[in-house]
């Protein structure tokens, strides 16, 4: 999906008792947690951690957001992340983001996702694009209320729109 732009975003504050902060040395334990309990779709581990980002601590310090409850126990994570080739242009990239099954549906997503979307522009970004799976209808919906669009390239990209569209809201 892609945002051809970062002007305009929509904005939903945290519930009381929720914070965000940004990476800390030591952090890949809970990010891969995290997505152990929310995404059924990958093997979460260190490994494919360090694949999407690396270990530069300074570059994640800015770019990577956790979500934490009251205790400050991170239960959510997103990436502000970056791809300077997309389809050869530079993009902000919402990345891997995750809540655990417990918290969700509790009005967080929003938040984060505005976080994310407001660290990109703070770093430079003008646009951002994200990538996801048609069985990830919530996430899609939540993507589309802060007006990403399908980023439709090929034949295979127009089915896969194609499959789910009755299932979207707009």
């Amino acid at each position: 999906m892609i945002r051809r732009d970062l002007e305009s975003l929509p904005y939903w504050p945290l519930p009381e008792g929720f914070s965000i902060r940004w990476y800390r040395p030591g952090d890949v334990e809970a990010w891969v947690r995290i997505h152990k309990e929310a995404d059924f779709y990958n093997e979460s581990t260190p490994g494919l951690y360090q694949e999407a980002f690396g270990n530069d601590e300074t570059l994640l310090a800015k770019r990577q957001a956790f979500l934490c409850y009251d205790s400050g126990r991170q239960i959510g994570t997103a990436g502000a992340w970056f791809d300077d080739d997309y389809h050869g242009e530079r993009f902000g990239r919402v990345h891997w983001v995750a809540i655990e099954p417990q918290y969700q549906g509790r009005g967080l997503s929003k938040p984060l996702a505005s976080e994310i979307c407001r660290r990109l522009v703070e770093l430079g970004h003008e646009r951002a694009y994200l990538t996801t799976a048609t069985v990830r209808i919530p996430a899609i919906n939540l993507y589309l209320q802060f007006g990403f669009e399908p980023d439709i390239r090929s034949d295979e990209d127009e089915r896969a729109w194609s499959a789910i569209r009755g299932q979207l809201k707009r």
